[in-house]
């Protein structure tokens, strides 16, 4: 499978480490992962949005690891907010996570299943 970012030229471009699309040709595997919500598996829940966001970074990875993949892999990306307040500490979070990696990427704000996640996220990847 190879992967290329298209940003179109005549379009607004990507501001913020992502890409507008992604191109996928090949023979492809794919993973859909669940959202994926900012508790540990013995149930914690940390209480800032920085940490919250590094712990559902790190149950992506872990989802990615189990399918013998990795950030490299993620071609789309959706991330649900509780409040447009965390848009700054949430951009830099991904790109803590995510370093080079800039998947399409779709910013939602909206109400979450539990009141105390203050983020949920999705992702697609293929190899």
């Amino acid at each position: 499978m190879s992967s290329k970012q298209i940003n179109a030229q005549n379009a607004p471009p990507a501001i913020g480490g992502y890409s507008q699309a992604i191109e996928v040709s090949g023979t492809v595997r794919r993973l859909y992962v669940s959202g994926q919500v900012p508790m540990t598996k013995e149930g914690d829940l940390p209480n800032s949005f920085k940490d919250q966001a590094a712990l559902v970074w790190q149950n992506i990875i872990s989802q990615l690891q189990a399918a013998d993949m990795s950030i490299e892999n993620l071609v789309k990306v959706t991330i649900f907010l509780s409040d447009r307040k965390y848009n700054l500490e949430n951009r830099e979070a991904r790109q803590l996570a995510l370093g080079n990696c800039a998947p399409a990427l779709t910013v939602i704000i909206t109400g979450i299943f539990d009141e105390a996640w203050l983020l949920e996220i999705e992702a697609i990847a293929e190899s």
